[in-house]
Parts: structure tokens; C-alpha cells; sequence
């Protein structure tokens, strides 16, 4: 089971309306369907849908939030949950590196233009996910697409860096909507799927096979994301980076922090 269906069932048992957005409507459907069977019953449960959001695709993400806001009168959580990691070389619709593309700008764009309706209906959340690897990161801003030193993990990290990067700003910038960075750990998901044309034939097969000795399921995986998206002790907590259940912190620079930060946004802001 997915982590996005996890959260699903949960959010729904408490009486939610949840919404998600999805790039495969077939695979949605799936989901919500399981997510309906399982909280059928469930007294007070809320309802779940399924809209179209192809995050490599700027114009998507334009038309998924203008069907939202017509749907929502208020959204009082929104979790960026998608990504990818590693893959080959290549390009959004819109030119950008794709996993730069995907895991950062589609949300960037995608959250900031629900903003507006998130800000009206506060207190409100925000959760991001990224990833222990942002600690790895550079922010090339001379060559974000990397055309010049590409390598999927180069790439992959770059990305995860903007997303903890831009939880951080948002928290700058907002009041009654409180921010968080998740990392979710090492899950078994199909993430892996573009290793063995990134690294070498065979990678995914070693990285699962190893997996029962390391990695978390969907179940433990999605802890994390919960924890920032429910629990009241974090009500008063904004633009902080959490693995584990807990804040954590790699002794980030702050004056660094507020520099990229600043060119980030000047670059798409």
C-alpha cells in the first residue's frame, strides 16, 4: 500500500475531504477506491477524489488548482507528497531539469498559487516532503538543469535542498500557516525505479534485496508526514526539517539559508 493511500485512509477516517492529486488517473481511482473500502463504515469519515496533476507540466499544475479552488472553499492541509529520484538526464515540458521540475518547481508553483485559499482558511499546514540527502545539496543557480555536471544524484539532491529551502521561506513569510520539511526515511517504494539506467544494471535488485535489513514499509514510512500534519504540539512550529518523528537539524547555516533563499524565490517569486 502506497504511503499516499496510508494518508488517505487516516485523514478520511477523521472526516476529511481529502483530494488528491494525481499524474496516473487510473492508479488514483485505484487508491480512492481502497480508500473508501477501508474507511466504509468508519462513523464521521470523510469523503476522498481524485483530479489530474502532471507536475513535469507547468500548465497542469495551473489546471489542477483552478478545478481545486473551484471545488474548496477552504484547505486547511496540503501535503507535496510526489517525486522522483535518480532518473536519466531530461527535461520537463517546460525545459527544467526534471527532477528539479518535478519534486521542486511543479510544488513551488503548484503551492504558491494555492497560497491564497491556504492563508484565508488558517490555521493551516503545509507539509514537504524531501529528503536526509537536502544535507548533500547544492544549489546551482548558474546551471539548475545541470546541462554542464549532470548526474542523477546530483540532481536528486539539488531538488531536495529546494524543498527544504522553500519550507523555510514559506514559514519567513506566513503567519497562521505553519510549514514542515519531512523526511520519511528509507521506504520500499517503486522510487528506485530508474537505478539500474542511472547507476547500473542490477542496482534496484541489490537496493531491494538489502531492503528487509534497513528499510521502512509505506506504513512506517508516512509516520513522519502524519505527525507534521496532525499532532498540536507542532502548532506553534514553522520551517523546521523532521525525520523520525522529531526536529532535526544538520547545523545549516543561517546567513546560507536566507541567501538561497532569497535567490530562489527572486528566480521564480
Amino acid at each position: 500500500m502506497p504511503s499516499s493511500s496510508l494518508y488517505g485512509i487516516i485523514f478520511t477516517s477523521t472526516g476529511a475531504r481529502v483530494i488528491m492529486a494525481c499524474r496516473d488517473m487510473g492508479k488514483a481511482e485505484e487508491a480512492a477506491k481502497y480508500i473508501r473500502s477501508e474507511t466504509e463504515g468508519v462513523e464521521g469519515a470523510g469523503t476522498v477524489e481524485v483530479v489530474c496533476l502532471n507536475l513535469a507540466s507547468l500548465a497542469s499544475v495551473r489546471q489542477c488548482v483552478q478545478e481545486l479552488l473551484q471545488k474548496l472553499e477552504r484547505i486547511h492541509l496540503l501535503v507535496n507528497n510526489a517525486g522522483i529520484m535518480a532518473c536519466p538526464q531530461g527535461k520537463t515540458e517546460d525545459g527544467f531539469e526534471t527532477q528539479f521540475g518535478v519534486n521542486h518547481l511543479g510544488h513551488f508553483l503548484f503551492t504558491c498559487l494555492l497560497l491564497p485559499r491556504i492563508i484565508r482558511s488558517a490555521p493551516a499546514r503545509i507539509v514537504i516532503l524531501s529528503s536526509f540527502v537536502h544535507a548533500w545539496g547544492t544549489m546551482n543557480f548558474d546551471d539548475l538543469n545541470l546541462d554542464e555536471a549532470y548526474t542523477p544524484m546530483k540532481a536528486y539532491c539539488q531538488s531536495k535542498l529546494a524543498n527544504v529551502l522553500f519550507c523555510k521561506e514559506l514559514a519567513r513569510r506566513l503567519q497562521g500557516v505553519t510549514t514542515y520539511a519531512v523526511h520519511p526515511g528509507v521506504v520500499l517504494t517503486d522510487l528506485q525505479r530508474h537505478w539500474d539506467t542511472s547507476f547500473f544494471t542490477g542496482a534496484k535488485a541489490v537496493f531491494y534485496g538489502l531492503g528487509s535489513l534497513f528499510l521502512k514499509n509505506a506504513e512506517e514510512g508516512a509516520q513522519t508526514t502524519i505527525y507534521c500534519s496532525v499532532d498540536r504540539k507542532l502548532a506553534n512550529k514553522t520551517g523546521l526539517y523532521y525525520r523520525l518523528d522529531r526536529f532535526s537539524c544538520h547545523g545549516e547555516n543561517i546567513g546560507r539559508i536566507q541567501y538561497l533563499n532569497i535567490k530562489i524565490f527572486a528566480a521564480w517569486g
